[in-house]
């Protein structure tokens, strides 16, 4: 069980019939409230994929990263009567990457909901891909604009049956791929542990914080802070005090005094590696 109602607080939304427009609101205050986030990561305070557990922290004030975020939205969207599938996905991060699903994304499809542009029901739901979808997609091939950024549905080709997700050209990564059947949260474990420990992983070598709204996406990747929109503006937060007002005030989070103590220094370091690395280049 989850609380509900501590989640929907934390969304700013009340609970209330499934319907469109409801999954729409759901959908757009989690991406716009509840951060993409690998705090846990850079404090070395390991986390697993129970929903259950996602959506506790999130109801705290925190985010996650795919499988917290779909995992917990999955469960609350359940709990309110919606009809939730969820899938096994894979993010392309390159186009030297192999497309398909190699199970680093949990995806999430809704049915039940038919529109008139829409006769299935059927919509994509995604709050867990950082600096990508706004609202949900209908589960039909096409192009959608969502604010400054242009997305692609269409049938996967690594993925027989399944669906591929063209992102913006601006975008972290290239595409995400999806299997048509459903999936268990277990099938997840062993690439969340890769993703959170190894030292191969981007989330371990970069912090990294995502937060999408209607116009755009706010990103923090180590110290620079990036807005992307129709325009784009970047500033290296390379003072403390500045760099955890960003948090609170882009981001909604905020690190304990302890917690602080714990990433400022590891960040301050990762950040003269890499500007190192810049100057000699």
């Amino acid at each position: 069980m989850i609380d509900v109602d501590g989640y929907l607080r934390r969304l700013r939304l009340s609970a209330g019939k499934p319907s469109v427009d409801g999954l729409f609101a759901l959908q757009q205050a989690h991406v716009e409230r509840v951060p993409y986030e690998t705090l846990p990561i850079w404090l070395g305070r390991p986390t697993s994929v129970d929903p259950a557990e996602s959506a506790a922290r999130i109801v705290a004030g925190r985010g996650g990263y795919c499988f917290h975020l779909n995992g917990a939205l999955s469960e609350l969207l359940s709990a309110l009567g919606y009809s939730v599938t969820r899938h096994f996905g894979g993010v392309q991060g390159s186009a030297a990457d192999p497309a398909g699903a190699r199970g680093n994304h949990l995806v999430l499809t809704v049915d039940g909901l038919p529109t008139d542009e829409n006769p299935s029901g059927e919509w994509l739901v995604d709050a867990g891909l950082g600096d990508a979808i706004y609202s949900p997609i209908p589960l039909i091939e096409g192009v959608y604009d969502q604010g400054p950024f242009t997305y692609r549905l269409r049938p996967s080709e690594a993925e027989p049956g399944g669906w591929r997700l063209d992102h913006d050209s601006r975008g972290s990564f290239v595409g995400m791929d999806f299997r048509k059947a459903p999936t268990e949260m277990s099938a997840f474990e062993s690439e969340h542990v890769r993703l959170s420990t190894s030292p191969e992983s981007g989330f371990v070598r970069v912090f990294s914080i995502q937060r999408r709204d209607a116009t755009g996406v706010d990103v923090a990747r180590g110290l620079v802070l990036t807005r992307i929109g129709h325009d784009s503006t970047s500033t290296t937060l390379d003072r403390e005090t500045d760099y955890f007002a960003a948090l609170a005030d882009v981001f909604d989070l905020h690190p304990t005094a302890e917690e602080r103590s714990i990433l400022w220094p590891k960040l301050a370091e990762s950040h003269e590696r890499w500007f190192a690395t810049r100057e000699d280049i």
